[in-house]
């Protein structure tokens, strides 16, 4: 499992205010503040999100995409609960955080994808690879409809901006 203590703070900072994030690194053992998940997940309030360096960096990119994913008035008020409101925004968070793992060198998408399967993320066809590639056409379709990627499944680098489709 790849953790935030292979990375740069720097460069996550950096990252993640691409979307309009503030990292907030938290000391090793301290509790992690908005953690849905507990320690070591990282946490998710407002525009801060919160991880320590054993934090898994599939956990850190799937709170980020919540929040990129989730419109304003959401994020105004959001406090740890960062759950899509339906089962393809849900879906979208995960498809999301898979194309921006190719953004981190040497971790990419086989690794998130291997992560994800050993935390246990639960997919129809028993697999996060096999999700991604063969049952994710919602997911897929949620993050163009919404202008998060293009149709060639290319980031734009945004957050959601539209309210409801």
């Amino acid at each position: 499992m790849y953790h935030l203590s292979d990375i740069s703070a720097n460069f996550l900072s950096h990252y993640l205010s691409r979307f309009q994030l503030i990292y907030t690194p938290v000391a090793n053992k301290m509790p992690i503040l908005g953690s849905y998940w507990g320690e070591p997940e990282a946490g998710l309030i407002k525009n801060r999100i919160y991880a320590r360096a054993d934090t898994p960096l599939h956990s850190l990119l799937h709170e980020a995409c919540h929040y990129i994913c989730m419109d304003q008035s959401r994020r105004n008020t959001l406090h740890t609960d960062a759950g899509g409101r339906t089962p393809a925004e849900e879906n979208a968070v995960c498809y999301l955080q898979i194309l921006l793992a190719d953004d981190f060198a040497n971790f990419g998408r086989k690794q998130i994808l291997e992560d994800m399967d050993e935390w246990g993320y639960s997919f129809r066809l028993g697999s996060a690879q096999k999700w991604f590639e063969q049952d994710a056409d919602d997911a897929r379709q949620w993050l163009v409809d919404y202008q998060l990627i293009d149709a060639n499944s290319t980031v734009l680098y945004r957050i959601n901006s539209v309210s409801e489709l």
